[in-house]
């Protein structure tokens, strides 16, 4: 029988990509090595090349994957919830919850999947900088739909109560990282609710609880 031309992929590719998703998410780009990538998917650098391409392709798949997996309860929450202070408290309680899920690692690796990475690799900042302010240009046009509703006063800083969200989020992302438990990073959405006008927070209405 004649051998098969070609070298047949002997690994499962997604499951390569689960491993690599990982290890970007626990150690940041620049800290995993291509070494480390190899070795935790039982692969040969060439077959990780084949399948993916270099590290920052490789790293660029893991990040569209990841937001469209992990990272998509942020504007999925603002979108599906009929009120805009429903949407804020969801997204802000399941981001408590997400950070700190013990089956996962801490944090958002959109939000520290780059950091400290040195000059050679700035690309690789600016895109997962461009995909943050993708996230607070969200904020705004849901924040925007609001005050147009009646929602929110018209007297709305939009661009400031967005920018707080997302340093909100981005906080409760480092706080993850840190240490903090859900408990805390609960308590600190609710505190957060506390800034978005239109809510009675004295009877309870519109927190993340």
């Amino acid at each position: 029988m004649a051998a098969t031309r070609g070298r047949p992929r002997s690994f499962d590719r997604e499951a390569a990509l689960t491993v690599a998703t990982r290890l970007f998410w626990e150690h940041g780009y620049e800290a995993t090595s291509i070494g480390a990538l190899t070795e935790a998917m039982n692969i040969k650098p060439p077959s990780l090349y084949a399948a993916f391409g270099d590290k920052k392709a490789l790293f660029d798949e893991v990040v569209t994957t990841y937001r469209q997996t992990h990272g998509e309860f942020m504007l999925r929450a603002l979108d599906e919830e009929p009120g805009v202070r429903a949407g804020i408290a969801r997204m802000l309680r399941e981001a408590a919850a997400a950070y700190t899920d013990p089956a996962l690692p801490p944090g958002c690796l959109v939000i520290s999947g780059a950091a400290n990475c040195s000059p050679a690799n700035a690309d690789v900042a600016e895109r997962l900088r461009d995909l943050r302010n993708a996230n607070l240009t969200g904020f705004e046009q849901r924040l925007r739909s609001a005050v147009a509703a009646g929602e929110l006063p018209a007297d709305t800083d939009v661009p400031v109560l967005a920018s707080y969200l997302a340093a909100v989020i981005q906080g409760m992302s480092q706080r993850a990282r840190d240490g903090a438990s859900a408990r805390e990073l609960t308590a600190l959405a609710e505190t957060a609710m506390r800034a978005v006008p239109g809510g009675d927070e004295a009877s309870g209405e519109g927190g993340a609880s």
